[in-house]
């Protein structure tokens, strides 16, 4: 996975559907969607993001994602489950021109694998980002990575995402990605407030 191979994809992160994410704290979710934002920007990853009646209860698009990649292009389901049944999310995952793609939303079991295994079928390299998603239930989750694994999908987490993107500190992100993982995982603030100090920058 490379910067020039990768683009993401935010299945239904609406705020109507966050409310039923139980897997983690709500603290913890948003945090973790938002630095997976934050790694498409700081790698220039094309985004798309798609939603499932978010003009009902679903919810529009939670705010970290619409305000963090306002060049995204959104799809507005008008019911489909799998987000790869809509002709329109399926062509504008196909214009990004990338063979690697992430993804990650509400909810895992469905929303996330469906698409996952839809778009592995489509030929695409998957990767799963599990903790930027998220359902009601760790049994549920468990058991939909279990079946995305076996259908040949790499679960993976922001952070490993961040960190094969990156590949060396030398590279021309390397002080991005510092302030990410500062901003987004607390040892590692500490760490990058230490090494700041140490420079005489603090």
């Amino acid at each position: 996975m490379t910067a020039e191979n990768a683009a993401v994809l935010f299945v239904d992160h609406q705020t109507g559907l966050a409310n039923g994410v139980q897997t983690q704290s709500p603290a913890d979710f948003l945090n973790n969607v938002k630095a997976l934002v934050t790694i498409a920007q700081v790698y220039g990853l094309p985004a798309v993001i798609t939603t499932s009646a978010s003009d009902g209860p679903n919810g529009p698009v939670m705010p970290v994602v619409a305000q963090g990649l306002p060049n995204a292009v959104v799809v507005h389901r008008p019911g489909e489950i799998n987000a790869f049944d809509n002709a329109d999310l399926a062509a504008a995952v196909k214009a990004t021109g990338r063979k690697k793609l992430l993804i990650a939303g509400i909810s895992t079991d469905v929303c996330v694998a469906f698409a996952a295994l839809s778009a592995k079928d489509a030929g695409y390299d998957v990767y799963a980002v599990v903790d930027a998603s998220g359902t009601w239930s760790k049994l549920v989750e468990d058991a939909a990575i279990t079946r995305m694994v076996q259908a040949g999908i790499v679960p993976i987490n922001w952070v490993a995402v961040g960190a094969e993107l990156l590949a060396h500190w030398q590279s021309t992100t390397g002080e991005a990605h510092a302030r990410l993982m500062g901003d987004h995982l607390p040892f590692a603030g500490n760490n990058y407030a230490g090494f700041l100090a140490a420079k005489g920058h603090a």
